[in-house]
């Protein structure tokens, strides 16, 4: 079943939701906070140079489709928020990155002892904030995004040491490091309205939209709609082999192949050979057949909203996961 809709702003996608967001922002500065100054510091950095909190979004819509938003659905909130703000920072310091989101990295401005420790601080926040507000089941289903995002990152790494990655575990990679986070939002809200009904539904409908997002993401690595062929190259640098990759390889011919493994391998941080592989990949068809995939994952996604009630909620929530796969950057 194939799905149309008509493209909605963000700020029309936001509109059912406006004042639990505001609120959100409110509450989840306080579950931040510290008696530490320099933590405080920090954290106030942190806040203050956040990014377009679809998470949230994908939160709070889910839950105002299923149900009523209530003190649960903003602990909910607030516990993935720090959830998936520790593991950037913890991130950063994996990757040795300096920046984030056009600003300086924690681990670049406090160094990366610093910005481990912020990263359990928010952690252990997690687990605490659970405890006060007695919201076990929320705890069940971060735990559980915590275990999966771990071993997705370390699955990664084992194969990318052989380049050895196929179709199907790149799939399970991404479903693990970036698809579980997404899930989790989705089944936190439908828990917090009390429709445990639809818990397991809406796992799998942000596992969905998660895995199309993340497919997006890698396209961009190939440069975006309008410049394709001016990649970051970044995947290619990191030797990360993606679904465009993936399916070059196993569809151009043998020398192809081999050139292309051999960038990879051995000339993946000079920008003349990056470029030449993202051209491979083109010609192979590698971006195209991503695209397609990664609109197949939407549609499945949205299939499994289709017997529920209509409401400004729903066709928000149908909103952003059109924006997921149609944003430019």
């Amino acid at each position: 079943m194939s799905y149309l809709y008509v493209t909605m702003t963000v700020k029309e996608i936001l509109a059912p939701i406006d004042e639990e967001m505001r609120l959100f922002e409110v509450r989840f500065r306080e579950s931040m906070k510290s008696k530490v100054p320099l933590l405080d510091k920090i954290t106030h950095y942190i806040i203050r140079r956040k990014g377009k909190q679809m998470r949230p979004m994908f939160l709070f819509l889910t839950a105002k489709m299923l149900g009523e938003v209530n003190d649960r659905t903003y602990q909910s909130a607030s516990l993935v928020e720090l959830l998936h703000t520790a593991t950037l920072v913890h991130d950063d310091v994996v990757d040795d990155a300096n920046e984030r989101r056009g600003f300086f990295s924690v681990n670049a401005l406090w160094k990366n002892k610093i910005a481990v420790l912020v990263g359990d601080y928010m952690l252990s926040r997690v687990i605490l904030n659970s405890f006060e507000n007695n919201n076990v089941r929320a705890l069940q289903i971060v735990a559980q995004a915590v275990r999966e995002m771990s071993e997705g990152e370390l699955l990664q790494i084992e194969k990318a040491r052989r380049l050895d990655i196929t179709e199907e575990v790149y799939f399970e990679v991404i479903r693990q490091k970036t698809a579980s986070l997404i899930a989790t939002v989705c089944e936190s809200a439908a828990a917090s309205v009390d429709r445990e009904d639809m818990a397991e539904r809406m796992h799998r409908f942000g596992e969905l939209v998660g895995l199309a997002f993340q497919v997006k993401d890698d396209i961009f690595d190939y440069g975006t709609p309008g410049n394709i062929g001016k990649p970051t190259g970044n995947d290619i640098r990191e030797r990360k082999i993606t679904l465009p990759l993936i399916y070059a390889l196993e569809h151009a011919d043998k020398a192809t192949r081999k050139e292309l493994m051999n960038i990879v391998k051995n000339h993946n941080e000079e920008k003349q050979y990056v470029q030449r592989a993202v051209d491979l990949v083109i010609a192979a068809g590698g971006i195209e057949y991503a695209q397609k995939r990664m609109l197949r994952l939407k549609e499945e996604a949205l299939s499994l909203l289709t017997d529920i009630p209509d409401s400004p909620s729903k066709r928000s929530l149908i909103g952003l996961v059109e924006y997921t796969v149609s944003r430019e950057k």
